[in-house]
């Protein structure tokens, strides 16, 4: 039977008279047929409070690179919360997480911590702008950087909004924004070498930076085209630009070297996020000592109460251990399976005659689904795919995953875990082909 969510409802129900909305993060109410609330977590499985079990690919947005609750984990974070879970000072930890950070990624000499990756894209965006005197970044359409009033700049401009016109609008979802914030960023699209070179040598003289996510995981899961991070590396070269990798995501999930390795490139700065910190609250920008320079000299302010936190730094160094002592196995284990995953997504997709399309290099991948009429082949940026993605559709062959116990993101993101095994795969794809026969059968388009 599929499964029911009648406590969680009940408990959403209680939640908004005491929490605004319901929720604490206005993406969590996109989930269907309800936010669901959970009790427990163990490996690449979750249990709700209604007492279903669910595989994860979801995986805390992302976060839980290493599964839920692993033991070590617990282990490190209770061990520090018996000596201290906060100073506002200094500890040795911050030095261990550091090095081992500075060991893996070659672009990163230097580094500081934050909490959240949002507030890594804020000091990196000041100390772009600090360090080269001037005052836009380069930014491209569907990549996602913080729910701050920088980091939405563009973000999902409407299709509503679209012209032919080669500068692209600064559309932001949000009231309540500093108007004039988007007026210092620039749009291009993503995987388009023609129109970035464009765009760039239009505003050269005022560019701060070119941020981007290098795989682009927030909107469907888009890899770079070949040779699109060196013509970004080049024309940041060329004209003095700061190169920042946005790796909330991709960090440390694409290997030790994070996406950057994987894809072969060197940014100026890095912003981590999510896997770094398994689950806590733990993020940080690196980059190299010239880049840093300005942090360095008090010039570019950085600075939060709560950074370096010693219990998300045990977790941290956990983490990094973990990436470390798997070596050349990593991430090719998570690779294949996601690889395995996608094929036996596809094959039930054939069977059931369904347009579903799942894309991406197996550790991370997204169930495009084409809308009647729509070209095939691989989605290249956020245009193409709003035009051709049947979020609709998506959405319900999504809530009859989650009722047969397959949880992805309400987007269409497929996140894969160091603990998911074959055996894994083999449940899912059996549940899946319940879910894919029952949307087959209850589909039914808008009129």
């Amino acid at each position: 039977m599929p499964a029911t969510f009648t406590k969680s409802k009940e408990l959403f129900a209680r939640a908004q008279n005491s929490i605004a909305g319901g929720i604490n993060s206005g993406i969590r109410k996109m989930e269907q047929p309800v936010p669901i609330y959970f009790a427990k977590g163990s490996g690449p499985r979750i249990w709700d409070v209604d007492g279903n079990e669910t595989i994860d690919y979801q995986l805390g947005q992302g976060a839980l690179l290493y599964g839920h609750a692993p033991a070590g984990l617990a282990d490190a974070i209770g061990a520090q919360a018996k000596l201290g879970i906060h100073w506002a000072a200094q500890c040795q930890l911050e030095i261990e997480v550091a090095e081992r950070i500075q060991s893996m990624i070659p672009s990163v000499d230097l580094v500081r911590f934050n909490n959240s990756a949002t507030e890594s894209v804020m000091a990196a965006f000041r100390l772009a702008r600090a360090t080269t005197g001037r005052p836009k970044i380069f930014r491209f359409e569907g990549h996602y950087h913080g729910w701050g009033d920088e980091g939405l700049v563009g973000f999902a401009n409407p299709p509503a909004t679209w012209t032919e016109d080669d500068e692209l609008p600064r559309t932001h979802p949000s009231k309540g924004i500093i108007p004039e914030v988007t007026e210092h960023f620039v749009l291009s699209k993503w995987n388009d070498a023609a129109h970035l070179q464009r765009t760039v040598d239009k505003y050269r003289g005022q560019l701060a930076a070119i941020i981007f996510e290098p795989a682009l995981c927030n909107t469907c899961c888009i890899e770079p085209v070949e040779g699109f991070m060196a013509r970004i590396r080049e024309l940041c070269d060329r004209d003095g630009i700061m190169m920042i990798a946005d790796e909330t995501i991709t960090g440390f999930r694409f290997g030790a070297s994070c996406a950057q390795g994987f894809y072969g490139f060197k940014p100026d700065l890095t912003i981590l996020g999510k896997a770094i910190g398994g689950g806590t609250p733990f993020a940080a920008i690196g980059g190299t000592k010239a880049a840093m320079a300005k942090i360095i000299s008090g010039e570019s302010i950085h600075a939060g109460t709560l950074n370096a936190n010693p219990l998300c730094l045990a977790a941290s160094k956990w983490c990094l251990d973990e990436i470390i002592n798997r070596g050349d196995t990593h991430p090719a284990g998570t690779i294949a399976l996601g690889q395995r995953l996608m094929s036996g997504l596809s094959e039930l997709a054939r069977k059931h005659d369904l347009p579903m399309r799942p894309q991406g290099p197996g550790l991370a991948f997204h169930t495009v689904m084409l809308k009647p009429g729509a070209a095939e082949g691989p989605v290249m940026n956020y245009r193409d795919y709003v035009t051709r993605h049947d979020a609709p559709r998506w959405a319900h062959l999504r809530l009859m995953l989650l009722e047969e116990g397959v949880r992805a993101i309400e987007r269409g993101l497929w996140s894969i875990s160091t603990t998911h095994t074959d055996r894994d795969i083999d449940d899912t794809l059996a549940r899946a082909a319940v879910a894919f026969a029952r949307h087959a059968a209850e589909w039914k388009p808008a009129v």
